[in-house]
């Protein structure tokens, strides 16, 4: 297991690699934030990967990686889990408000915990399913990663959605399969292939918007 002093220079190597800036103290924070899933993980089973190390590139820096295509406005994270890759982006963009949805009681207990623990106050967290939350207002940008095939996703999220959203799906391999049957009104933007410090395999952000009419 990699001592903390090695995971933050991981950390802060892999966020220069990305081109970002992030102060020491939101580092630090994110540290934390693994180190509390790792102490959950060994009774809560959360994630299937053990090694902090590991879980600095699987989970901080691919979470922190999508951080381009993340435009202003309220945020909400479909599927979670442990609150990826919602509580990475939330230390990071403080003045932003995340909301962090999963149907899941132990993985929105960890995050509960996490926000107390952390002193995060711009997340709020629910525990419903993505088509039967019934939020007071609609999001700007909806976040997914790894969560479903993109046309069911936008199905299950398109009452969440406003003119002008954003659909931010993570995936791993190019979604070739994915990119057809699409409900109307959602547009294909883009498919960004994002190179994450430390990790091998592929990844792709999908950028979708929602009755995009320009």
């Amino acid at each position: 297991m990699s001592g903390t002093t090695d995971l933050e220079q991981q950390l802060d190597q892999g966020i220069r690699a990305l081109g970002l800036t992030v102060p020491t103290e939101q580092q630090q924070q994110l540290i934390q934030f693994i180190q509390l899933l790792n102490k959950w993980n060994k009774a809560y089973n959360l994630t299937a990967i053990r090694d902090p190390a590991e879980m600095v590139s699987k989970h901080l820096l691919d979470s922190l990686a999508i951080l381009p295509f993340l435009e202003a406005g309220q945020v909400i994270d479909i599927g979670t889990g442990p609150g990826l890759p919602g509580i990475p982006l939330s230390i990071v963009r403080p003045n932003q408000a995340f909301t962090l949805l999963d149907s899941n009681v132990k993985k929105t207990r960890f995050v509960t915990q996490s926000l107390l623990e952390l002193e995060i106050r711009n997340v709020t967290v629910v525990q419903s399913r993505a088509e039967a939350y019934k939020p007071e207002h609609p999001f700007d940008v909806v976040l997914a990663r790894a969560f479903s095939a993109i046309s069911e996703l936008l199905q299950w999220v398109e009452h969440l959605c406003k003119p002008g959203t954003r659909i931010v799906a993570m995936k791993g391999q190019y979604p070739e399969g994915e990119m057809t049957g699409w409900p109307a009104g959602f547009q294909c933007e883009s498919v960004e292939k994002i190179d994450v410090p430390g990790l091998q395999a592929e990844r792709h952000a999908v950028l979708i918007r929602y009755k995009n009419d320009q």
